[in-house]
């Protein structure tokens, strides 16, 4: 599972997820000893300072705050984690854009003693336009608030008045307290009024793979394998990795660009002959026929194509220090695959404090969240991102400077 912590400057992101690994005993010895000689140095002589376990960068801990998304690994007995803390300050929505965009679960962080604030409502905006499936408010702090259980169900009540205009998913609300690990691993012995799962219980047990499955097959070719030696003369495998859905010898694919239809001959996963492949595992596919594939094109399902198009409309976050001007020559950057393009038109930007939709102008400034419409030289191949969200996001890369200006998300 892949999950980002979000939220408001100090309402305590990372110390939450340094108490989650703390608590799981997912943090070596080493590190614990360094993470006690670190908070001492820190005058924090009584307790270890968790949240310097994501804190890495030194700017960050000299301010006390996250600038960067950190990513930390951990794994239980029932599943491996990946987690990225993202930023809180809305300078830094672009990291939080892309800390979030393959993540299949959001938790959002209250601080009890403020309840739902413009940062709140401005992740969670953020989560509905990148179709988080999942969201998890933990409302952080409680032993600020005494452990009250009619602050808690008041703050429920104030972000379920937001999640209502949002098309969130499913939401579960956790009291918590990170400094003293309240309903973070250990049930809190404080608030019996909650009979909830803790913040690693739901981690652990939400269900997240009927999505994979349900995703039509995708594969985005890598490199072509062509050995052509004396004893591979007439080698020809395609590598990459599977982005969506299962495919399996015998199934009946299409090649796009080409659009060229053959049958899966042969799979090789880990230097064995397979008979299935499935979602995030790289392979070599040979096919029955020979097919003119190169870097970046696709093989789907013969009965499931994507979108093929030259124009399309997508939601973007503008990521350069520099703004948008009109005329800018981008490569958009498609998974494996690159083409030349243009903005042609900014349709309208989003305001990610209110969700309003304000109508486009020809300017976009860092970190602007718009709707816009992208011409390409090349045809494009993909699923919308609200459905498949591994060949419906992209990159564009400002074709003068070489600098990623730009994510998006495509409809």
């Amino acid at each position: 599972m892949r999950f980002f912590t979000a939220g408001n400057v100090d309402d305590g992101k990372s110390t939450l997820i340094g108490r989650l690994l703390y608590d799981s005993k997912s943090i070596s010895t080493d590190i614990i000893e360094t993470l006690t000689r670190q908070s001492k140095n820190a005058n924090n002589e009584t307790e270890i300072d968790l949240a310097l376990l994501t804190d890495g960068l030194r700017a960050e801990r000299e301010q006390g705050i996250t600038i960067d998304v950190a990513y930390k690994f951990f794994t239980t007995a029932k599943r491996k984690f990946i987690i990225a803390d993202t930023p809180g300050h809305i300078q830094y929505t672009r990291n939080m854009f892309t800390g979030a965009s393959n993540a299949d679960l959001a938790i959002i962080l209250i601080d009890a003693r403020h309840g739902v604030t413009d940062q709140t409502r401005r992740h969670s905006i953020l989560s509905s336009i990148l179709g988080i499936p999942y969201l998890v408010v933990c409302i952080n702090k409680m032993d600020m608030e005494e452990f009250s259980e009619k602050r808690f169900q008041d703050i429920q009540g104030q972000f379920k008045e937001l999640s209502d205009r949002l098309n969130l998913n499913e939401i579960q609300f956790i009291p918590v307290s990170a400094l003293c690990g309240d309903n973070v691993v250990n049930a809190s012995v404080n608030m019996p009024w909650y009979d909830g799962p803790t913040l690693l219980n739901y981690l652990e047990e939400v269900d997240i793979q009927p999505a994979h499955e349900q995703q039509v097959p995708r594969f985005q070719v890598q490199y072509v394998i062509r050995p052509q030696s004396s004893d591979l003369h007439d080698y020809r495998g395609f590598a990459g990795i599977v982005k969506s859905g299962a495919f399996k010898v015998g199934s009946r694919v299409r090649v796009l660009p080409s659009s060229i239809d053959s049958t899966l001959a042969r799979i090789e996963l880990n230097g064995q002959i397979a008979e299935t492949i499935e979602v995030n595992q790289p392979a070599i596919l040979h096919l029955s026929e020979d097919v003119d594939i190169s870097r970046g094109s696709w093989i789907v399902d013969a009965e499931q194509l994507p979108k093929s198009t030259k124009e399309f409309t997508a939601t973007i976050c503008w990521m350069d220090q520099r703004a948008f001007s009109p005329g800018q020559k981008f490569m958009l950057q498609h998974g494996s695959h690159r083409t030349k393009a243009a903005i042609r038109s900014i349709i309208d930007q989003i305001d990610i404090h209110t969700f309003e939709h304000t109508p486009g102008g020809d300017q976009m400034q860092l970190n602007d969240i718009c709707k816009v419409v992208i011409k390409t030289a090349d045809e494009v191949h993909y699923d919308p991102y609200m459905t498949n969200r591994s060949s419906g996001s992209f990159i564009l890369i400002d074709d003068n400077t070489n600098n990623t200006v730009a994510a998006g998300t495509m409809e």
